[in-house]
């Protein structure tokens, strides 16, 4: 299996390592699997449109957002 290393800032180390009953490697698959889910579909919707590079773009913020918000949500 592929391993991939992911920089985290100091402050949210420190918070992380505050929950060690968190498998963090866990979160961030999911993190990730949800994200490409997404993307795929956002690929499959948009495949014959007329969208803008400008469109796409709030589009995908948009996704990022909501991931980040259930992640959140999850880990707490």
């Amino acid at each position: 299996m592929p391993t991939i290393t992911v920089n985290v800032d100091d402050t949210l180390k420190e918070q992380m390592e505050k929950h060690p009953e968190i498998n963090w490697s866990e979160v961030t698959r999911q993190a990730i699997r949800s994200k490409i889910e997404k993307l795929e579909l956002m690929d499959e919707l948009t495949a014959d449109s007329e969208l803008s590079e400008a469109d796409v773009n709030e589009i995908a913020a948009k996704i990022n957002e909501s991931a980040r918000k259930r992640i959140e949500e999850e880990s707490e």
